[in-house]
């Protein structure tokens, strides 16, 4: 079962870096007001933002608490400048200059042989993204040294850093993926045929075909009524269902059936797993905290039967001659 799985780390573990979510909203940001705000509009929106998220009115615990954060960051003078330093550029800034850095070559090492077999480019796409949206953002002809360095995201508008922290999930994943073993292949950024959806991973081993689909709004987010949602997500987006469609054409595609689809999310993000029920011929959709990862690809779920090798081993042509990779 999803929620009985001992989970270990075999050769590495997440990476500090993801500790820091690019996606995570700035104090300015929860309070909703500029960078540049006095101390007296600073103090108005947290005294305004207080009585409309307070429970006891109706309002979200969750945010309730992000205000009350957010004003011990930057509602003191001291505290602000602090934080300000950190967020635009401070030699002693506590993030690595290379946190969000591309790492090098097309894919995780994989010095052993007997490491998952990997495919693809995880975190590609994503990354392509976040520069042409730092492009668009900073302006034609702006010369920017370092997209990359961390008092630059932190200034970027929300959607271009949830880019950022989009790629930084998928290559997490990859890296946790690469660690399962001989047993397991692995292929990452893989085109559906749509202009828009792509698949972030698709999993095969002995517990099954698995979909995944890896991110980070960087905030809580929670199922309901078949969607994702949560304070960060956009209202009009619809992860859960984007997700499977694009299953669905890869399963249509190549002629295979998932046993199950995960959603992965920062385990900041996500309290317990949560599941859609499996309807008719579609898989299960199960969301997981990413410290539930390796466990659910080698244990499988609880009542799933597990493939044979000789199913394994066909799936893993199938699969190997038919899939395509996005263009990065």
């Amino acid at each position: 079962m999803i929620d009985s799985v001992l989970v270990v780390f075999e050769h590495g573990k997440v990476p500090p870096r993801m500790q820091d979510s690019p996606a995570a909203s700035t104090p300015y940001e929860v309070l909703g007001v500029s960078p540049t705000a006095t101390e007296d509009e600073l103090r108005r929106a947290y005294r305004l933002l207080l009585r409309q998220t307070h429970p006891d009115v109706g309002g979200s615990a969750i945010r309730f608490h992000a205000v009350q954060l957010a004003w011990e960051r930057v509602g003191s003078p001291q505290n602000r400048a602090a934080y300000d330093r950190r967020r635009f550029g401070d030699p002693e800034q506590a993030v690595p200059t290379d946190a969000y850095a591309a790492p090098s070559g097309r894919g995780p090492a994989t010095k052993s042989s007997l490491k998952t077999r990997m495919h693809g480019h995880p975190g590609g796409q994503a990354r392509l993204r976040y520069l042409d949206l730092v492009r668009e953002w900073a302006g034609r002809g702006t010369v920017i040294d370092d997209p990359y360095a961390p008092a630059f995201v932190r200034s970027a508008p929300k959607l271009v850093r949830h880019c950022l922290a989009k790629a930084l999930a998928e290559e997490v994943t990859a890296q946790l993926v690469a660690n399962l073993g001989i047993g397991f292949t692995a292929w990452h950024d893989i085109d559906t045929g749509s202009q828009t959806d792509k698949l972030d991973h698709i999993i095969l081993g002995p517990a099954g075909l698995f979909g995944i689909l890896s991110e980070d709004w960087g905030a809580p987010v929670q199922l309901r009524r078949g969607e994702l949602i949560g304070d960060e997500l956009p209202e009009e987006d619809r992860p859960i269902h984007q997700y499977e469609a694009a299953a669905r054409s890869i399963s249509r595609a190549l002629k295979v059936r998932f046993t199950a689809l995960i959603v992965v999310l920062p385990d900041i993000a996500l309290d317990q797993p949560v599941s859609l029920p499996k309807r008719g011929r579609r898989p299960m959709i199960i969301v997981i905290p990413r410290s539930r990862l390796v466990g659910v690809l080698r244990e499988g779920l609880a009542g799933m039967e597990r493939g044979s090798f000789e199913k394994v081993f066909e799936l893993r042509s199938t699969l190997q001659n038919g899939i395509r990779f996005v263009n990065t």
